[in-house]
């Protein structure tokens, strides 16, 4: 029993110093990137790092998928930056979408609430959903590309960043279930939904 309890204590500081590295990536991320227009790559990594709303956005399809179990641990994070990838193309062909910003806003408050009621949907509406919020993540990426940066390199600099916060999500979801159970996960979920809820009304 003491063994077990050492166990989930030590799982938990993980996934509380997990927590902290992520909390702090967009002031790392700011610390580091370079500014200005040359830097395609390394402005795309900063992308999805410099935005609260962008970064719940984006942790939560992994913990969303890790909630959900089987094939869409992997479906979910997978998808979603390669339709972001669409997105970043209209943002960057200045191709006119409206409510991009509420679309982000409510990403969160959607993909925190269904973590913390644990939708559990088809594998294909779950992918319809984060399909439609990724446009938008990607769509704000693409509009903001600087005018002497490279749209290739922005692409996979903003694509990788996504698959790290992902897997950043997918982390916590996977080790608060195994150590603590499944209902754990709502609390992030509602935590993230109330934060999108900010997002939504300022």
């Amino acid at each position: 029993m003491q063994d077990q309890n050492r166990s989930r204590a030590v799982m938990v500081g993980r996934l509380l110093a997990l927590a902290g590295v992520v909390a702090f990536m967009p002031g790392i991320a700011q610390a580091h990137i370079i500014q200005g227009g040359s830097g395609g790559f390394l402005q795309g990594f900063e992308h999805p790092l410099s935005g609260a709303d962008h970064l719940l956005a984006m942790f939560s399809v992994g913990l969303w998928g890790a909630q959900m179990g089987g094939r869409n641990v992997w479906t979910l994070p997978i998808t979603f930056p390669l339709i972001m990838v669409l997105g970043g193309i209209l943002g960057i062909a200045g191709v006119p979408l409206p409510a991009i910003e509420t679309g982000i806003a409510l990403s969160i408050v959607v993909l925190g609430a269904a973590i913390a009621f644990v939708w559990r949907p088809p594998e294909w509406l779950a992918l319809t959903v984060i399909g439609l919020f990724a446009i938008c993540h990607g769509y704000a990426h693409g509009a903001e590309l600087p005018e002497a940066a490279d749209p290739a390199d922005f692409a996979i600099g903003f694509v990788l960043a996504t698959g790290l916060i992902h897997l950043a999500g997918i982390g916590m979801g996977l080790g608060v279930q195994r150590a603590l159970g499944n209902r754990m996960v709502r609390i992030p979920g509602g935590m993230i939904a109330i934060g999108g809820l900010y997002f939504l009304v300022t």
